[in-house]
């Protein structure tokens, strides 16, 4: 299967049809990968399905897949080319998480020792008993013998 459903107002979509020019990277059958026209590093890419859906939620298993699969290829040759130290790969999904285009994709961003990027998060100290009902409740929400709402297996 090749490119998959496209939306014609996306700017990735239309990226991937070509009516917008970028840098690609890596143009498989599924994926693809080009520079970010904003990057937060040199080899900022930006790394996405051929097929259109707003969250990872939506993104079928086949697409996400051969998505997954590419990560590693990705980085390892960016992180070589720009001669990083290491990366992140980062994804959002809805404008609350960050999410400015609604078309899936990942960030490969490489890093530097004293770049200044870094996380932000305040993370904070968990109460075990409620990290233990939490991890019951999202276990007994992946039960693998029961299909996702749109007739996926869950696992």
């Amino acid at each position: 299967m090749a490119t998959g459903r496209l939306n014609p107002g996306c700017i990735f979509c239309k990226i991937i049809r070509g009516d917008v020019p970028c840098q690609r990277v890596l143009d498989s059958e599924r994926v693809l990968a080009f520079l970010d026209i904003n990057p937060l590093a040199a080899g900022h890419t930006i790394v996405l399905p051929k097929h259109h859906v707003s969250d990872l939620i939506e993104l079928p298993d086949e697409w996400a897949a051969e998505l997954g699969r590419s990560f590693g290829r990705i980085a390892k040759v960016v992180v070589e080319t720009v001669g990083a130290e290491g990366f992140n790969v980062l994804q959002n999904n809805g404008t609350v998480a960050g999410q400015v285009v609604p078309h899936v994709h990942f960030h490969v961003v490489p890093r530097r020792a004293g770049d200044g990027l870094g996380f932000r998060w305040k993370a904070r100290a968990a109460v075990p008993a409620e990290l233990n009902d939490l991890a019951q409740r999202i276990r007994a929400a992946l039960d693998v013998s029961k299909p996702l709402p749109d007739g996926r297996a869950a696992l």
